[in-house]
């Protein structure tokens, strides 16, 4: 595995588990749905960042083409968390910004 590939699979996996630990929290905040998308958008960037991981590392021909769309969806969970001031949510947008 080259230097590159394991890089990748490092911000991917803590941008999966970042956003995991964010979704989770948001279903704790009191005004619960004033966090629907944050939750909406760190569970699908959560699942993106896990199956992109999984292909990068198995060198699947496919992995380009997802990573493209990872970083999409990275950039727009980190928008989407930077907006709230809950500390797991400055750190979810900061693991999907060095993701992206």
């Amino acid at each position: 595995m080259t230097a590159h590939t394991q890089s990748q699979l490092d911000a991917l996996n803590a941008c999966f588990a970042a956003c995991e630990h964010c979704s989770t929290a948001c279903l704790q905040v009191a005004d619960v749905q004033l966090m629907a998308r944050c939750i909406s958008l760190t569970r699908d960037c959560a699942d993106v960042c896990a199956l992109t991981a999984r292909l990068v590392a198995r060198g699947s021909e496919h992995a380009a083409l997802l990573l493209k769309e990872c970083a999409e969806i990275c950039r727009a969970c980190a928008e989407e968390c930077a907006q709230h001031e809950h500390r797991h949510c400055q750190e979810c947008a900061e693991a999907c910004r060095r993701c992206a």
